[in-house]
């Protein structure tokens, strides 16, 4: 019997898609020369990370974890989307994440971004991958699963260090 996870991953990706499409409808009229715009190159990018991360919602946590078959932290799971959907070798740690990249301020977060938060008294030391809309893709904490959580949370705002981009836009 299919869980909640497995219906709901499937409809986010086809949402990720129909947007996805829609965005190389309109940037046909931008290309010039053959070359793909800006837009298009940074929305394929993040549809691939997010896709990707949204593959192993339900996946449980597992401290030191860094394959899916039997459990990610935090960094585990960040490296292991990273590395699976745009061939980009990360740290192994969040606060070696926090390193990469260039620093982005709240306000100009887009999907793929890298954000940060203090969990354990200690700065950067849990990591996502902000999806858009307040959102963000995570391994949260023994005992929990990947998920997407609201970042806009009382929680997650009063910890909340900052955020790096570390793809082109």
């Amino acid at each position: 019997m299919p869980t909640a996870r497995h219906r709901l991953v499937p409809l986010l990706a086809a949402a990720l898609l129909a947007a996805a499409a829609l965005t190389a409808q309109a940037g046909e009229t931008s290309r010039r020369d053959g070359e793909d715009s800006l837009l298009e190159r940074y929305t394929s990018t993040a549809h691939d990370l997010i896709l990707k991360g949204l593959e192993l919602v339900g996946v449980g946590y597992r401290r030191g974890g860094t394959d899916p078959d039997t459990g990610l932290d935090c960094s585990g799971f960040v490296q292991h989307v990273f590395r699976e959907s745009v061939g980009m070798i990360l740290p192994r740690t969040s606060h070696e994440m926090s390193k990469l990249g260039d620093r982005i301020d709240r306000r100009e977060l887009k999907p793929g971004d890298l954000v940060f938060f203090n969990t354990m008294r200690r700065a950067f030391s849990h990591v996502g991958i902000y999806v858009g809309e307040g959102r963000f893709l995570h391994a949260p904490r023994p005992g929990g699963e990947v998920r997407v959580e609201d970042m806009r949370s009382g929680y997650w705002v009063n910890r909340y260090n900052g955020a790096r981009r570390i793809v082109e836009n």
